[in-house]
C-alpha cells in the first residue's frame, strides 16, 4: 500500500521540481538569460500542469552543475561555513537545511463555531526531542522528504550562466538523514525494527527513482569534538535543543566517523561509496569573530596550498599542509575550491 503512495509522491515531485518558473515572453520558445560572457537560449516547454521547464542547452548546463553536501554534527558550524562559502564565490549556491519546515507544520482541525476550519501549528522538531520513541520515525520521514524536495529543486538561473565551476551546496542530505540520524535513532531503540525496515525500503525506492538528480559529487565533512559542538549548541540557544546532552552528540560523532572516515557504515548506493570526502578541522573558532571571518575570506584565494589529498591539514590522513599561521581553516578553505574544481 505504501509503495503505491510513494510512487504517486514520486510523480508529484517530478512534476513540481523538474520545472523552473520562467516568465512567458509571448511564445513557448523565446527566452534568453544573459550572464557574464555566456548567453544561454532557453526553450520553454509547457507541461500538463501549465508550468514551464528548461530544455536543450539549459538542461545540459544544469547537468554540469556540481552537487556537494556539508555534513557534520549538530552545531558544528555548517550554516556559518555555508554562508562564508557562498560569500567567497558567486558560483556556489547554498541550499539551507529546512529546519523551519520542521518547526512549523500546519494541520487542519475541526471547524469552529462559525464553521471556519481551525489550523494548528506543530513543532515536529521539538516533539521529536521531547518524546523520541513516539516521534522519531515520523520526524525522520518528514525530514528526509523535505531534504529530498531541496535536492530536487532546479538550479537557480545565475548558476546556469556561470563561467566557473558552478556548485550547489546542501546543508546535509538525504544520505545523512538515513546513515546518521535515522540509523542512530534505530540503534537507540527510538525507531522500531519494522519502522527501520519501512524507512530503508521507501528511502531506497526514492533515491533509486530520482537517480542522478539527487546524487552528490562530493561531501565536505566538518569535523569537531562533540564537546566543542555542545558549547556551540548552548551558545546559539535553539529552544528545541535545550535537552540535548553530550552523550547524544558523541553518538552522532561516532556515526559520522563510521560513514565518512572509517567507511564502515553499510551503504546501499554504489556511487555514494566512492565519492570524495573533504575533511575540515571545524574546531577552529571562526563563527563569532567577524574580523577572523573577513581575513578568512580574503586569504583563501592567496594562501598557497597543495591539496595532495582532501584533508584539512590536521594530519588525520597524512596530507601535507603548508599552512602555519593562521589556523587550518585558511588552508582548508583554499582546498575547498580545489576540491570543487577537481570533481
Amino acid at each position: 500500500m505504501y509503495r503505491c503512495a510513494l510512487f504517486n509522491l514520486v510523480t508529484t515531485l517530478n512534476i513540481q521540481t523538474c520545472v523552473v518558473q520562467v516568465r512567458r515572453l509571448g511564445s513557448s520558445t523565446a527566452s534568453i538569460l544573459r550572464g557574464g560572457k555566456r548567453t544561454i537560449r532557453l526553450n520553454i516547454m509547457a507541461n500538463k500542469t501549465g508550468k514551464q521547464s528548461f530544455s536543450g542547452r539549459a538542461r545540459e548546463t544544469a547537468g554540469q552543475i556540481k552537487r556537494v553536501s556539508i555534513e557534520g554534527n549538530i552545531a558544528v558550524g555548517k550554516s556559518t561555513f555555508a554562508r562564508l562559502l557562498q560569500s567567497a564565490c558567486p558560483d556556489w549556491e547554498v541550499m539551507t537545511e529546512p529546519v523551519s519546515m520542521w518547526q512549523n507544520i500546519q494541520t487542519a482541525n475541526s471547524k469552529d463555531s462559525q464553521g471556519s476550519p481551525q489550523t494548528t501549528v506543530s513543532n515536529l522538531l521539538q516533539m521529536m526531542y521531547q518524546d523520541p520513541p513516539r516521534w522519531s520515525y515520523t520526524f525522520q520521514t518528514y525530514s528526509c522528504m523535505s531534504r529530498m524536495k531541496t535536492q530536487l529543486q532546479p538550479p537557480p538561473a545565475h548558476l546556469l550562466t556561470s563561467v566557473g565551476t558552478a556548485v550547489q551546496v546542501y546543508e546535509r542530505s538525504v544520505y545523512s538523514d538515513r546513515y546518521i540520524f535515522a540509523l542512530n535513532m534505530f540503534e537507540l531503540g527510538c525507531i522500531s525494527p519494522i519502522e527501520w525496515a519501512i524507512y530503508q525500503d521507501w528511502h531506497s525506492l526514492l533515491v533509486e527513482e530520482f537517480g542522478p538528480r539527487v546524487e552528490l559529487e562530493g561531501i565536505i565533512y566538518l569535523r569537531a569534538p562533540p564537546e566543542t559542538c555542545l558549547k556551540r549548541l548552548q551558545h546559539r540557544g535553539r529552544a528545541e535543543e535545550e535537552g540535548v546532552k553530550l552523550d547524544y552528540l558523541e553518538m552522532l560523532h561516532v556515526q559520522h566517523e563510521r560513514w565518512l572516515v572509517e567507511k564502515s557504515t553499510e551503504i546501499h548506493f554504489d556511487k555514494l561509496k566512492n565519492i570524495p570526502v573533504l575533511e575540515l578541522d571545524a574546531s577552529a573558532e571562526f563563527q563569532s569573530d567577524p574580523v577572523v571571518q573577513e581575513q578568512f575570506i580574503s586569504k583563501v584565494f592567496t594562501t598557497a596550498a597543495t591539496p595532495a589529498s582532501y584533508d584539512a591539514g590536521d594530519g588525520h590522513r597524512g596530507a601535507p599542509s603548508v599552512c602555519s599561521s593562521p589556523p587550518h581553516f585558511y588552508c582548508s578553505f583554499f582546498q575547498v575550491k580545489n576540491f570543487f574544481s577537481s570533481l
